[in-house]
């Protein structure tokens, strides 16, 4: 099934596409948008829409599942004076989760002050993008309506900037329910855009055939993670939805810390200390081993040392400029640690077609994780 869709992405029309809509025994047409150009003017906002529905974000986004327990702890005050320091440079979106510990409530606090001890110019580029993880339940509209109104209470917000929506099983068509209610929900003033979160190709083309205005679908993407790019990227390029990336520095492994060691030696290296580490380890490991990724790491030193800045800014630029993405993350370890002036040179630096070759020479030489892994966010659904 997953090889004939990705056969038929090749074969549909630039001017139409006929599909048969799940709501109806009848086929409907939905018409590609055109390209069209992500930036602002500014060249850091990109805007992510879908018909009427528009939101503009900062494309380098502030991920904030660091809270939620395992990077260190986090101190209220501490955390929210962290995130005024990255609006107040520029880097005014922030990504949340319900699951995420206390993060919505610390986005409640600072949009607070905000209000209170910024100008009205910074509210207004200020940005909250929440993601609703529900339990496998029938997705009534009181049980959606009322788990909404809980992200809204926490983050203060008489609307959610952008509701992003994950599902765990597929075998559960709950999550067309789920959907349709949030849509509802949109339509109230509830919620201002609707996205996804680890769906596949597969359920987003669904999705869009029921009529569901998704803007994006955040998604696992790194230089060693290039699944997004084969099926993912080619319907996002016919439809318009665009991709919010997670995991592009592989939770720190894509950096000098990690340059020149070998971790296959007990602790001869840097500890994997933390649940992102651990987890984009096993990737590395899927994708060719620690002895490719090391031959990668120095290729991307080299060409961070050509341009003045770090490995994760190189990691972080590539990406931004595969099809179909819009913003991507990175972890923000609020009151810990900072990687303000790392995430703005993003915005300034251009890779150069010398340097896109050299890196693609080793990436190459890795695993199709399309095929070791499966489709976007099937690693969530794999027992």
């Amino acid at each position: 099934m997953v090889e004939l869709l990705n056969n038929s992405f090749r074969q549909f029309s630039l001017n139409s596409i006929k599909i048969k809509s799940f709501r109806a025994n009848e086929a409907r047409t939905l018409t590609p948008r055109p390209f069209q150009c992500l930036l602002t003017e500014d060249k850091q906002r990109a805007i992510v829409k879908n018909g009427k529905d528009s939101l503009d974000i900062c494309r380098v986004v502030n991920g904030t599942w660091q809270t939620s327990g395992g990077w260190g702890r986090i101190e209220r005050d501490t955390a929210v004076d962290a995130m005024l320091q990255y609006a107040d440079a520029g880097l005014n979106t922030f990504d949340l989760a319900d699951i995420y510990g206390p993060a919505e409530g610390l986005y409640g606090i600072f949009i607070n002050r905000v209000r209170r001890e910024r100008p009205p110019e910074l509210l207004e580029t200020v940005r909250g993008l929440t993601k609703w993880v529900p339990p496998p339940v029938k997705m009534t509209r009181s049980f959606v309506s009322e788990s909404i109104d809980v992200s809204r209470r926490r983050m203060d917000v008489a609307a959610l900037d952008m509701l992003q929506f994950h599902w765990w099983d597929y075998s559960n068509p709950g999550y067309l329910d789920a959907l349709k209610h949030l849509t509802d929900l949109k339509g109230e003033g509830k919620i201002k855009t609707i996205a996804l979160t680890n769906f596949d190709t597969e359920r987003l083309r669904i999705i869009l055939e029921n009529g569901i205005p998704v803007v994006s679908n955040q998604v696992q993407h790194s230089i060693v993670d290039m699944r997004p790019q084969q099926k993912m990227a080619e319907l996002c390029q016919l439809t318009g939805v665009k991709l919010i990336t997670y995991g592009t520095v592989m939770g720190g492994l894509l950096s000098e810390k990690f340059l020149d060691t070998n971790l296959t030696i007990p602790f001869a290296g840097p500890a994997l200390n933390t649940p992102s580490l651990q987890k984009y380890k096993r990737m590395v490991d899927a994708w060719g081993g620690w002895s490719l990724f090391q031959e990668l790491l120095r290729t991307l030193k080299t060409v961070s040392n050509k341009h003045g800045v770090s490995i994760p800014t190189v990691a972080v630029r590539f990406i931004l400029d595969q099809p179909a993405v819009a913003g991507s993350m990175i972890g923000v370890r609020l009151g810990l640690s900072q990687h303000i002036k790392d995430a703005n040179a993003v915005f300034s630096l251009v890779l150069d077609e010398e340097d896109i070759s050299n890196i693609l020479q080793v990436t190459n030489k890795g695993r199709d994780l399309q095929k070791v892994i499966g489709d976007c966010g099937d690693e969530y659904r794999r027992a």
